[in-house]
């Protein structure tokens, strides 16, 4: 039996989906854009789509994050392949890439080399490349898996990015950077908030040592792959601010402050090598 566009965005209101995820559900699913949702909306669909419809329904209100059911996730202007082996990026990152394109604007030289540790989808890294095309960018996570897709999204965005498979910092070996950047997990493992995102990966969510584990590896390591005057730029939990400024000050790194999030949340700590 057919359906309309109306009546599945009223299934989705009764089951206590908002309007907008109901249109973004549908725009992906009919490959349309808003407007042409309301202009048709009394537009018979087959059965088919409300079968699918019905599905994605389901999985989104048992939190599967819109993304993983389009596919894709807008950020920093770019438009990403994700999957259930990457987190899904969020706007507060953005905060992390706008230090770094400031800095490397204004660093003096020719042909940076940045460096993103666990890169996940390639977010950070194709963001970076993007906005500062002189770089020269590696990105590096231990999952294959993920590796996967941040290599299919820089072909799809064209944007030459080196990926490289292992734990933070061990597979570039010596090699030294100008810039490193890291979105590492930092959520706590008994965080209240985790819930609500389980069907994202847990080993890019959660450290250990109340989500300062990975935080401390990356700083421990980072004098040594950090060239004099190089920048390090961290995301972190929003209560997390002073454990990491203290982390970098203890690595013989100068502090450089700390950015805040859309929310006003501090997000983004910086410290550079002397």
């Amino acid at each position: 039996m057919s359906t309309t566009v109306r009546e599945l965005q009223q299934r989705a209101a009764q089951a206590g989906l908002s309007r907008l995820e109901t249109q973004l559900l549908l725009c992906a699913l009919l490959d349309k854009d808003r407007s042409w949702l309301i202009a048709h909306d009394d537009d018979a669909l087959p059965a088919s789509i409300g079968a699918r419809f019905s599905d994605w329904l389901r999985q989104r209100l048992d939190d599967v994050p819109l993304a993983y059911l389009t596919g894709h996730k807008e950020f920093h202007g770019l438009r990403l392949q994700v999957s259930p082996a990457t987190l899904v990026p969020r706007p507060d990152t953005e905060v992390l890439v706008d230090w770094a394109l400031r800095w490397l604007a204004d660093c003096g030289i020719d042909t940076p080399r940045v460096l993103d540790l666990g890169t996940g989808s390639g977010a950070i890294a194709l963001a970076v490349k993007k906005g500062h095309q002189q770089a020269c960018v590696t990105a590096t996570d231990f999952s294959a898996d993920a590796l996967d897709v941040a290599r299919a999204n820089a072909k799809d965005l064209g944007l030459a990015v080196r990926f490289l498979h292992g734990a933070w910092w061990q597979p570039v070996g010596e090699e030294c950077f100008d810039l490193v950047l890291s979105n590492p997990p930092y959520i706590a493992p008994e965080d209240e908030h985790l819930p609500a995102l389980k069907h994202e990966p847990l080993s890019a969510l959660t450290a250990p040592e109340a989500g300062l584990a990975d935080l401390r590896q990356i700083v421990g390591a980072a004098p040594a792959h950090l060239r004099p005057g190089g920048l390090l730029l961290l995301e972190h939990g929003y209560d997390q601010e002073q454990a990491v400024a203290d982390l970098l000050r203890s690595a013989g790194l100068a502090y450089q402050g700390c950015q805040r999030d859309l929310g006003g949340q501090p997000r983004c700590s910086g410290a550079m090598r002397p």
